[in-house]
C-alpha cells in the first residue's frame, strides 16, 4: 500500500526524520518493508552529491594553494577562513527561518572560494613585506591594514548584490533565497573574523619559526 504525504509548511528533513522515528517505534514485523520515495530520494541524493562536491572542491583548492605558495603551512592558514564562514551560515539560516537545503548548500560551496580569496590577500602580501625586510609582526599588521580596503570593497559588493535575491524580490526569487542568505551570512562572519584569526595564526606560526631561526644562527 502507498501512503502519500504532502508537507504544508514543514521542513522536509524533519518530516522524514519523524516518519522514520515513527516506523522504528512501531516495531514492524520482519516481513514488512517500508520504503520512502519521492522528494525524499531526491533530497538524499542531492546531499550525497554535495558531500562529494564539497570534498573535491576542498582537495582541489588545497592542491592549488600548495602549488602556488610551495608551502604546507600557508594553505592551512588561508583555509582558516572557511570555518569562519560556516559560523555565519549557521547563524543566519535560523535567524531568517531558512532551512539547510540544496540551494543553501550551494551557497556554502560558493562561499569557500570567496572567503579564501580574502585570506590569500593577507598571507601573500605579508610574505612580500617580509621579503622587503619587515619583521613578522610588522608585516602581518601592515598587510591587514593595506588589504582591508579591497577585502571590504569586494565583500560588500558581493553582499549588496545578493540582497535582492535574499529578500525574495522578483518572480521566482524565493528559489535562490537560501543560497543568497547563506552567502551573505557566511561572507559577513568570514570578513570580520578572518582579519583577526588569520593574522593571529600567521604570527603564531611564522613568529616562532623566525625566532628559532634567529636563535640557531
Amino acid at each position: 500500500m502507498d501512503i502519500y504525504v504532502t508537507p504544508s509548511g514543514e521542513d522536509l528533513g524533519k518530516v522524514t526524520d519523524a516518519i522514520r522515528k515513527t516506523i522504528a517505534d512501531a516495531h514492524l514485523p520482519s516481513n514488512i518493508r517500508v520504503t520512502l520515495r519521492g522528494m525524499v530520494e531526491g533530497m538524499e541524493a542531492s546531499f550525497k552529491s554535495f558531500a562529494i562536491g564539497f570534498s573535491l572542491s576542498f582537495i582541489l583548492l588545497l592542491l592549488i594553494l600548495l602549488a602556488q605558495f610551495r608551502s604546507f603551512i600557508d594553505p592551512f592558514l588561508i583555509m582558516l577562513a572557511i570555518p569562519m564562514g560556516f559560523i555565519g551560515v549557521l547563524i543566519i539560516l535560523p535567524l531568517t527561518h531558512t532551512t539547510l537545503n540544496v540551494m543553501s548548500l550551494m551557497g556554502v560551496l560558493m562561499l569557500i572560494g570567496i572567503a579564501d580569496s580574502n585570506s590569500i590577500l593577507i598571507v601573500d602580501f605579508a610574505h612580500k613585506l617580509e621579503e622587503q625586510g619587515l619583521s613578522v609582526a610588522d608585516a602581518v599588521i601592515t598587510a591587514c591594514r593595506v588589504r582591508l580596503r579591497p577585502i571590504l570593497m569586494t565583500s560588500f559588493a558581493t553582499i549588496i548584490g545578493m540582497l535582492p535575491m535574499a529578500m525574495k524580490l522578483g518572480t521566482g526569487g524565493e528559489q535562490y533565497t537560501p543560497m543568497a542568505r547563506a552567502i551573505i551570512g557566511g561572507l559577513t562572519s568570514s570578513v570580520f573574523l578572518t582579519v583577526f584569526i588569520v593574522p593571529a595564526a600567521y604570527l603564531l606560526v611564522y613568529g616562532k619559526r623566525r625566532h628559532h631561526v634567529t636563535e640557531s644562527s
